[in-house]
């Protein structure tokens, strides 16, 4: 469904979902490498603000503006979104200065060239639920088992000899969508 999602909605899924894979979409020979961000804010203009590690090349050499998206998504979160927007290179001194929205240490790490600020103007954003497993009665017969092993597992007492341990892979596909 195609449509218009309010900007203080976008804001507080990114900030629930916290980190992203940065994609640089420019076509430039150069351009900055995908990386995991952490947002710092999101503002009120739909602008989201990243530190990046700095590359190994002159920040000179990169566009100053650049297209990029941006993956967020959360373990543990029946969601994610994708964002596509402009990303602005925050490397003046005197505008990180006057950038209400950041903390001191944060302008600090900008100024001292440890990383690179950045800021994206959110173009495009698109939000994703995910689809609950459908549940099935062998499913249900497995997470029951899977249940009644674990608590059995972790009632285990000293006084009963420990049998030896094998390594095993277990997974727990069945229960990813129904809670403890």
């Amino acid at each position: 469904m195609f449509g218009y999602l309010p900007i203080a909605f976008v804001e507080k899924k990114v900030r629930d979902l916290e980190s992203a894979l940065f994609f640089s979409m420019s076509d430039a020979v150069l351009k900055f490498p995908s990386c995991v961000v952490k947002l710092l804010e999101a503002d009120e203009l739909g602008q989201l603000w990243f530190l990046i590690p700095k590359p190994s090349q002159l920040i000179q050499a990169f566009d100053k503006t650049f297209p990029v998206k941006l993956d967020f998504s959360r373990k543990g979160r029946e969601y994610y979104m994708k964002i596509t927007g402009k990303a602005f290179l925050v490397n003046d001194p005197e505008e990180i200065n006057t950038t209400d929205c950041l903390t001191e240490p944060v302008k600090e790490m900008a100024r001292h060239d440890e990383t690179v600020l950045v800021r994206v103007k959110i173009s495009h954003a698109e939000y994703i639920e995910k689809v609950p497993e459908k549940l099935t009665a062998i499913a249900l017969m497995n997470q029951m088992k899977n249940k009644i092993f674990r608590w059995f597992q972790l009632t285990h007492t000293d006084g009963i000899p420990d049998f030896q341990k094998v390594p095993a892979r277990v997974s727990y596909s069945s229960l990813s969508s129904y809670p403890n």
